[in-house]
């Protein structure tokens, strides 16, 4: 039976135009790459994330699709996108799981593994 399977690669970075410290308001941009590494096309239709900030609270995120799109990715493909998040402290983390579609109808969760969100400046 074919395979389903989407991995995923994210790269962060601080937003300083659209953070203000002072009102505890830190923003990052995160990149994901989305690659279908199984051996059957697949569709990204829903998104479900888990942001923590450094003091354990958390927010969740649902939706539709990602930045407007619900990619349909060919086994060997990848799609890319870059979104952003807001947290009251300089660092937190982010996980969550794409919700997805396999092309003969099978649903399927591909996980994203947690990531940092932190400034440069605030890693010791």
């Amino acid at each position: 039976m074919a395979r389903p399977e989407l991995t995923n690669t994210v790269v962060v970075r601080p937003l300083p135009e659209q953070s203000d410290p002072a009102a505890g308001q830190h923003a990052f941009a995160y990149t994901i790459t989305i690659r279908n590494t199984g051996d059957i096309a697949a569709q990204l239709i829903a998104r479900h994330w888990i942001i923590t900030d450094a003091e354990g609270r958390t927010e969740e995120v649902r939706g539709l699709a990602v930045v407007g799109h619900q990619p349909l990715l060919q086994p060997g493909e990848r799609f890319e996108y870059t979104s952003w998040t807001r947290i009251p402290t300089p660092h937190g983390s982010m996980r969550g799981t794409f919700f997805c579609m396999t092309e003969d109808a099978r649903p399927f969760d591909a996980p994203v593994p947690e990531f940092a969100l932190a400034a440069a400046a605030t890693l010791h």
